[in-house]
């Protein structure tokens, strides 16, 4: 049976923690924002400063971004201060008397959870990755963007170091005029995009100040062309590794981490933008293959988004389809999710009990170069020094109502603190700008 590539990276690890605790839908539910408050923060114990990655070029940055994702353990020993952070956002979940049973929780899964990273190259290269695109980036921008030049990217983990709120400090310090809030997830759902909004306003909130930045915000850009055609690269290379008599009958499973109906039926538009992801590549690919787009890492016993992936897998070995390739659609690099549920539960051992003939994984985005012009061209929309948008390209058609669910907005509420939400698309783009 062929092995599908090994990499490494983190994303998913929260969500697959939350079936082993949450009994009932409000605590199931991955619902409005899902990144940690500075209280929450500031509640763990820094055994580890942020250790912010330095880049070459020490002019004072015009244009920063903040590469803002979920982040994950860098080893073993960190994970249970990544649990602890996980359990006590309230933006990612509710529990009752949260601050004494988020400690108790992160105790008890720890051992757990530092057996899969031990099992996947002993922690998380989700930083890894994110600086090396980030270097990527920012070399293309300085390129192709002098006006907007210098350029830093700043990595803003929610979890883990470099912590959010530590890069805005850095922002901040080094006397950046310009703030892009990058999401690092292509689609959005207010359990990741919206949280993390979330996270920014409070952090300006808790110091009771206006920043000193101009921000703007790209939020989501799920069918940006390039983005389609690095899925499609790697999928088409996968293709070519099955036997030539079995490649036509292979079936794409496009599995993306799942989501609680109970959120879906809120309005959040991640299913739908992930579908618009898988519609665009195929249409890249020419429809070679059948595929479907399925679901993973569903927790508790409340309704998920469905069909699941590993039932997809065990019903298409029952109908003798025995030639299948996973996709991770909805991450930009590696992760647990993709190295440890996808590579060793699924493609290893579900599918070695299914009877599968052979199965491969695509390989996630990760160092891709194409990637980097990905990064270049989504952030350069948020570089422009001024709201005068139509004078600057005509690529952007700017709108009056913000792409978000009402059940993002939350207690803050990322419209009460941003003055101004307008929504771009350009080229697949849906991206949000805020000025401050």
């Amino acid at each position: 049976m062929l092995r599908p590539p090994t990499n490494m990276a983190a994303f998913g690890a929260a969500h697959r923690l939350l079936g082993h605790i949450l009994k009932n839908e409000n605590a199931a539910c991955l619902a409005k924002h899902r990144w940690s408050s500075s209280a929450a923060a500031a509640s763990v114990p820094k055994s580890n400063e942020p250790n912010l990655h330095v880049q070459p070029d020490k002019r004072k940055p015009k244009t920063g971004i903040l590469m803002l994702n979920m982040g994950g353990p860098e080893t073993v020993d960190d994970v249970h201060d990544f649990l602890l952070r996980l359990f006590l956002d309230k933006d990612l979940m509710t529990l009752p008397a949260q601050s004494k049973l988020a400690p108790f929780i992160a105790k008890r899964r720890t051992p757990k959870i530092q057996k899969q990273y031990s099992k996947i190259g002993g922690g998380s290269p989700i930083r890894k990755w994110t600086e090396q695109q980030g270097d990527g980036m920012v070399k293309l921008l300085d390129e192709l963007s002098p006006a907007t030049a210098p350029h830093k990217y700043y990595v803003g983990f929610r979890y883990v170091n470099p912590l959010t709120e530590a890069a805005i400090e850095e922002m901040e310090r080094d006397g950046v005029e310009r703030a892009i809030a990058f999401t690092q997830y292509p689609q959005y759902s207010c359990s990741t995009t919206g949280s993390s909004l979330n996270a920014i306003y409070r952090y300006y909130n808790t110091k009771g100040a206006q920043p000193k930045m101009k921000w703007s915000v790209i939020d989501r850009w799920p069918t940006h062309p390039l983005l389609i055609q690095c899925f499609a690269d790697h999928i088409q290379k996968e293709l070519n590794m099955f036997p030539a008599d079995k490649r036509g009958d292979v079936v794409i499973l496009f599995s993306a981490h799942s989501l609680p109906m109970s959120v879906v039926n809120r309005g959040d538009p991640y299913p739908q933008e992930v579908g618009a992801t898988v519609q665009k590549v195929m249409e890249r690919l020419g429809y070679s293959n059948p595929y479907r787009l399925v679901w993973q890492s569903k927790v508790g016993p409340m309704p998920w988004l469905g069909p699941h992936t590993d039932e997809s897998i065990k019903g298409l070995c029952q109908r003798g389809k025995k030639n299948i390739l996973l996709v991770p659609i909805a991450f930009t690099s590696d992760h647990i999710e993709t190295l440890y549920e996808l590579d060793i539960e699924y493609a290893q051992v579900l599918a070695n009990e299914c009877g599968v003939e052979n199965i491969r994984r695509s390989e996630s985005l990760n160092g891709n170069p194409l990637f980097s012009k990905v990064s270049q061209t989504v952030s350069s929309a948020g570089a422009l020094t001024d709201g005068n948008y139509e004078k600057k390209t005509t690529e952007l058609v700017w709108h009056d109502l913000p792409m978000v669910s009402q059940s993002c907005l939350g207690e803050c509420g990322v419209i009460n603190f941003l003055p101004v939400i307008s929504t771009a698309h350009t080229h697949g783009l849906i991206g949000c700008a805020i000025y401050m």
